[in-house]
């Protein structure tokens, strides 16, 4: 999947409107370079044998934390931000407006972690799709 060009980021945006379905851009060794369009919640989960690393490209994303006790807390992100959820934390993206955001995940990684009830039909339960 690695590409002998430059890819366009804003041109791979474009293809595609599904929310919550990250496409896979290329792959880096053993990672998938993700993108995806957001908006509204995404489901609680967590990933408990890799960091989730969210890069915002445009918009703002919030991602919810909840620690080992229960206690929720939240950091926003902003377009040009980076922000790392460390492995095994429950976390729940969202974004009111809108956002386009860039991940970077282990190859095979489902995009909804641990969570294993159901998810709302704007969601896509997906280890990525190629663009």
């Amino acid at each position: 999947m690695t590409s002998s060009a430059p890819i366009g980021l804003d041109a791979a945006l474009a293809s595609f409107d599904d929310l919550w379905s990250p496409r896979i851009v290329t792959r880096v060794n053993d990672y998938d370079v993700r993108i995806a369009k957001v908006a509204g919640e995404f489901v609680w989960h967590a990933h408990d044998d890799t960091d989730g690393f969210f890069l915002v490209l445009d918009g703002e994303l919030t991602i919810a934390l909840r620690d080992a006790t229960g206690a929720e807390s939240a950091v926003v992100v902003h377009r040009g931000d980076v922000f790392v959820v460390p492995r095994g934390t429950q976390h729940r993206p969202s974004s009111a407006a809108g956002a386009s955001i860039l991940m970077v995940e282990p190859t095979g990684t489902v995009n909804t972690g641990d969570h294993d009830g159901d998810v709302p039909a704007h969601i896509t339960r997906t280890t990525g799709s190629a663009l």
